[in-house]
């Protein structure tokens, strides 16, 4: 089975960015999405209050999870460890669509770390500027919700009229929506473009080793 986990966060890439690319990545390796979740409740919870996340992951077994990046499922580094160890130990694939990185239980080590020092740094960061990018941010809407289930209509080639119906909402409302999320395009997918095989040196080069002189900010 082939499931894509979705987590916004206000920090983050927004649900919207991570669909789109999480679809064009499928669609280019020809893995069809067989479960898509889109995690609403979960926005920096540790993973012992995310039940919904458990069940969903719990049962996988040599099966496949698309994800937009690491911090996608915690910003919290010990309960990343946690979950990759146990998606990894029963056998399943991880896919970091962002980095083109696909890891496993036979991955390099080296990669692994890699992709986990980039939330490190990332995490670090918040402190000092804020991460992500604010720029482009949709407003909130009363579909959000229902975005889940929009985008499997649309994708089951329904138009906004016979979704309007089964929703019993508005269909201008509706269509005001789809459109101003671009939702048709992301249906159709984006073709992305693959990093290569110098993949592995890359994320090996990202990862950033403590210096003295921040040692020593550290303990002043």
């Amino acid at each position: 089975m082939i499931v894509s986990y979705i987590r916004p966060d206000k920090d983050f890439e927004n649900v919207y960015e991570q669909l789109k690319l999480i679809n064009a990545y499928s669609d280019q390796m020809k893995l069809p999405i067989d479960r898509e979740m889109i995690d609403q409740l979960s926005q920096n919870k540790r993973l012992s209050e995310r039940n919904n996340v458990v069940e969903l992951f719990r049962p996988l077994r040599a099966d496949t999870l698309l994800i937009y990046d690491t911090w996608v499922l915690s910003t919290n580094i010990e309960d990343i460890i946690q979950m990759t160890s146990c998606l990894l130990k029963n056998g399943n694939t991880i896919h970091c669509v962002k980095q083109g990185i696909t890891i496993n239980a036979q991955s390099d080590i080296m990669v692994v770390l890699g992709l986990v020092d980039q939330l490190r740094q990332m995490v670090q960061n918040d402190d000092k500027k804020g991460i992500g990018r604010p720029r482009g941010s949709k407003s909130v809407s009363k579909f959000d919700l229902k975005l889940e289930q929009i985008v499997s209509l649309l994708k089951q080639n329904n138009s906004v009229s016979e979704i309007a119906r089964q929703m019993k909402v508005s269909r201008s409302s509706l269509k005001d929506y789809v459109e101003s999320r671009e939702l048709k395009a992301l249906v159709q997918g984006v073709v992305l473009s693959s990093n290569g095989s110098d993949t592995r040196a890359i994320m090996i080069e990202t990862i950033q080793c403590p210096s003295i002189e921040a040692t020593k900010k550290e303990s002043e």
